[in-house]
């Protein structure tokens, strides 16, 4: 194969029902962290990796993603964009980049941040070798992604979140490598249901033993589930310098009485009252206010949030416009959270907080509480369950 330019195809159609309330507005892979869409973390990996043609796959929601992306000049790369305007899958997916593809490409998935020196080794794997290349990485849950199954370096198998016991903890990272044949063996993959890319490789690496594997053990970001926001928004948190001296210096904050940590990303415009104590592994959003004697920590604040004055939030999501009325308490800590038929256990979560929804004063969220979009609750109401997006939660 020759040494030729690769496109990158970035799947971003998805809806992401995981997250909601969060996607009921914005699709998935453009919910904030770090003060960024997750898509935004992506495509600077890729223009890191010094490739310099994107395609999006994009559907629900794509405006947002459109309007923010443009043509890619602010990352330094070519963004064109396809529409996979029902979501069959991965597979389907990618399936519809076919028009604007011709030569050997890349595919990420928009929901997952990696580094990358990844990408790059799986785009040196498709200049050595035309057979398609799959990323593999060790993960602690396995059994929530695609297992794979390795002899050497080729893939014998992937499972897709296997229902029984698993010999492995290597999983599908997201990162694939193709030819432009990988387009009919699409085509030809036996489905009932969704056409995922992994049931084609699976056939293809079952039958023609014909699948390659990269290794990875580097930053792998996934997020698939609310508190997986927090976990990675820290993550990249962490990775950044501290922003103390910022604030010192900005008229937005009280720079005697205001306490911010060293793992804390703000955007410029956030407004501080006096005495507030901004914790680790928090991201505040623009234009976002924080009343006096507030205590925000491990959070993500999205922008023009209100968090009323002596407000305590820990390990909590407060989206856009949301408003938290004074002395409200998101407790924080560990949660038992009901995701569908799925019960997570020993989750670190306070809860979520959604679009133009309101908190009164006094307000108390336990246990992991979703408070859905244009929500109500009136003053001093305790919240321990999901609440549905516009209703109204009174006292007593």
């Amino acid at each position: 194969m020759s040494n030729d330019p690769v496109t990158a195809v970035i799947l971003a159609a998805g809806e992401g029902r995981r997250l909601e309330p969060l996607t009921n507005r914005r699709p998935k892979p453009m919910v904030p962290v770090a003060n960024r869409p997750v898509l935004e973390h992506v495509v600077e990996a890729v223009a890191a990796a010094e490739i310099d043609r994107i395609v999006l796959v994009v559907g629900y929601r794509q405006e947002r993603i459109r309007n923010h992306f443009g043509d890619g000049d602010d990352w330094n790369v070519s963004i064109e964009y396809v529409e996979q305007s029902t979501q069959l899958g991965t597979g389907h997916a990618v399936l519809q980049a076919e028009p604007v593809v011709d030569s050997p490409f890349l595919v990420l998935n928009g929901d997952r941040i990696v580094e990358p020196g990844v990408i790059e080794t799986v785009r040196d794997r498709l200049y050595d070798d035309d057979m398609p290349v799959v990323t593999v990485t060790p993960v602690d849950r396995p059994r929530d992604y695609g297992v794979v199954t390795l002899d050497g370096d080729y893939v014998t198998a992937i499972d897709e979140k296997p229902e029984g016991p698993v010999s492995t903890n290597r999983i599908n990272a997201g990162v694939y490598g193709f030819s432009t044949e990988i387009f009919d063996a699409i085509r030809e993959t036996e489905t009932t249901g969704e056409l995922a890319i992994t049931a084609t490789l699976n056939t293809l690496a079952t039958v023609d033993d014909e699948v390659s594997a990269v290794s990875y053990t580097g930053r792998w970001l996934d997020v698939s589930h609310l508190w997986d926001i927090l976990s990675v928004n820290a993550a990249l948190i962490h990775d950044q310098d501290g922003t103390d001296a910022a604030i010192r210096d900005s008229s937005q904050a009280d720079s005697e009485s205001v306490t911010v940590a060293a793992d804390v990303t703000l955007a410029d415009d956030v407004r501080l009252g006096p005495s507030v104590t901004v914790g680790g592994a928090t991201a505040i959003g623009s234009n976002a206010t924080i009343g006096a004697n507030v205590v925000i920590e491990n959070s993500v604040v999205f922008p023009d949030a209100v968090i009323g004055a002596g407000a305590v939030v820990r390990d909590a999501i407060v989206a856009s416009n949301a408003y938290i009325g004074p002395n409200a308490t998101v407790v924080g800590g560990s949660a038992t959270v009901v995701v569908g038929d799925t019960v997570h256990r020993n989750v670190e979560f306070g809860g979520v907080v959604g679009d133009n929804a309101t908190i009164g004063g006094g307000g108390i969220l336990t246990d992991g509480a979703i408070v859905g979009d244009d929500a109500h609750a009136t003053a001093g109401v305790v919240i321990d369950e999901r609440v549905e997006s516009g209703a109204v939660v009174r006292r007593g």
